[in-house]
């Protein structure tokens, strides 16, 4: 009898021990489950910014703006100013903004105090509500011709820099300048990317400053100029990201799909010539018109469509570029809607998802999830296909799971 009660107790401790083991390994891999979803989402949703700019007729107000962000599941986007009612109307959304400080104020805010005084009112008064995460210092001040405006950039910068640093904000928001590819006085083949010898010793301060301060490298890239400018010597798969032979750098024997990669790894090629190699590059502005005058040559509704799709996958499956595969590059995608007041070719005013009225331009092949009443559309920045293959992430995940829990269960 003792021997059996005490067979009897043995059993229930090893069944106490096995189901306490299953439990601890089932909330285990549950927690682990949960964790690796909410990753996949937030890359899913943060892959991808956009530009959002003013210079257009009959815009939507800024809340309707937001409203459409929303819908796109787009949680990034920049400006090109600091419109106080695009900066309140963000507040509590959790979108993060980039703002500018326009090129005419450069010469303002070398002055640490006009800085200071800048940063206090343009800034602070809208966080944390407003998650404002970058300043853009000018835009493509390099390439312009004003050389008072070069000279400016840096030390206004710095004063921007040292402004937030007074108030606390340095570690919420990065300082940079998004630049123009021509900066590179040579990008093919990528590896023997350089920039322009005029420039070496302003962009060797910018460069300074962003490797003290740890802020990215913005460019603003385009394939389609490239391709534009010689359609006869550019493939237009190799452009917009369409299956291609690509090509193979001769020096590090890296291969390149498609341009845009190219010319990102140009741009790091070049910091590195100059001695900062460990700068994050981020594409601040890329896109592809869907209309042209009859010299802008690819500038098509189907071409802009098939660049932007091609780009979107891209990002969704968080990649990098040749140089840096495990660094996901982060891009701004311009832009959200046409601007039909921007001077110059047809093509500036014909880069946007979005008319200024709010209907699409084109079939970027996103799924739709709903219609609202002024029948303008309300999409989501998911692929069908790329629904299918996060669904199919899942489902491999939940089985992996189910079968340790049965082997363990066992």
């Amino acid at each position: 009898m003792v021997w059996r009660m005490v067979s009897v107790s043995r059993h229930c401790l090893k069944l106490l021990v096995k189901m306490f083991f299953f439990f601890f390994f089932f909330f285990f891999f549950f927690f682990f489950f949960v964790c690796v979803c909410v990753f996949i989402g937030i890359i899913f949703v943060e892959s991808l910014g956009i530009n959002y700019g003013q210079v257009g007729n009959d815009l939507p107000p800024p809340s309707k703006v937001l409203q459409l962000l929303k819908s796109l599941k787009v949680t990034k986007t920049r400006i090109y100013d600091t419109n106080p009612d695009i900066l309140n109307a963000f507040a509590g959304s959790g979108v993060e903004l980039i703002v500018t400080v326009e090129n005419e104020m450069l010469a303002t805010l070398m002055d640490p105090q006009q800085a200071l005084q800048w940063v206090t009112t343009h800034i602070k008064p809208y966080l944390p509500a407003t998650k404002i995460t970058g300043i853009a210092v000018g835009n493509e001040v390099f390439t312009g011709d004003d050389m008072t405006l070069l000279d400016n950039l840096v030390p206004a910068m710095v004063s921007i820099q040292q402004a937030l640093t007074q108030l606390g904000l340095q570690q919420y928001i990065q300082v940079s300048t998004p630049s123009s590819l021509a900066v590179l006085a040579n990008s093919y083949p990528p590896s023997e990317g350089t920039f322009a010898p005029e420039l070496t010793t302003i962009m060797t301060q910018l460069l300074q400053f962003l490797s003290t301060t740890k802020a990215p490298f913005w460019i603003n890239a385009y394939p389609y100029f490239a391709y534009k400018d010689s359609p006869d010597k550019i493939s237009l798969d190799y452009a917009l990201f369409n299956p291609n032979s690509g090509m193979i750098d001769p020096h590090t024997n890296m291969h390149y799909d498609n341009m845009l990669y190219a010319q990102v790894d140009a741009v790091i090629f070049a910091m590195a010539q100059l001695g900062f190699g460990g700068i994050e590059v981020r594409v601040s502005e890329t896109g592809w018109p869907s209309k042209g005058d009859p010299n802008e040559v690819g500038a098509t509704p189907q071409n802009a469509a098939i660049y932007n799709r091609n780009l979107l996958k891209r990002q969704l499956s968080g990649e990098g570029t040749p140089l840096r595969p495990k660094m996901r590059l982060e891009i701004y995608v311009f832009a959200l809607f046409n601007e039909d007041m921007k001077p110059g070719p047809t093509s500036e005013r014909n880069y946007g998802f979005y008319k200024p009225d709010g209907t699409m331009v084109y079939n970027v092949g996103l799924a739709a999830l709903s219609t609202t009443t002024t029948s303008s559309p309300s999409i989501s920045l998911t692929s069908m296909a790329t629904k299918k293959g996060r669904s199919g992430h899942h489902q491999r995940l939940v089985y992996w799971i189910s079968v340790c829990l049965l082997a363990m269960a066992i």
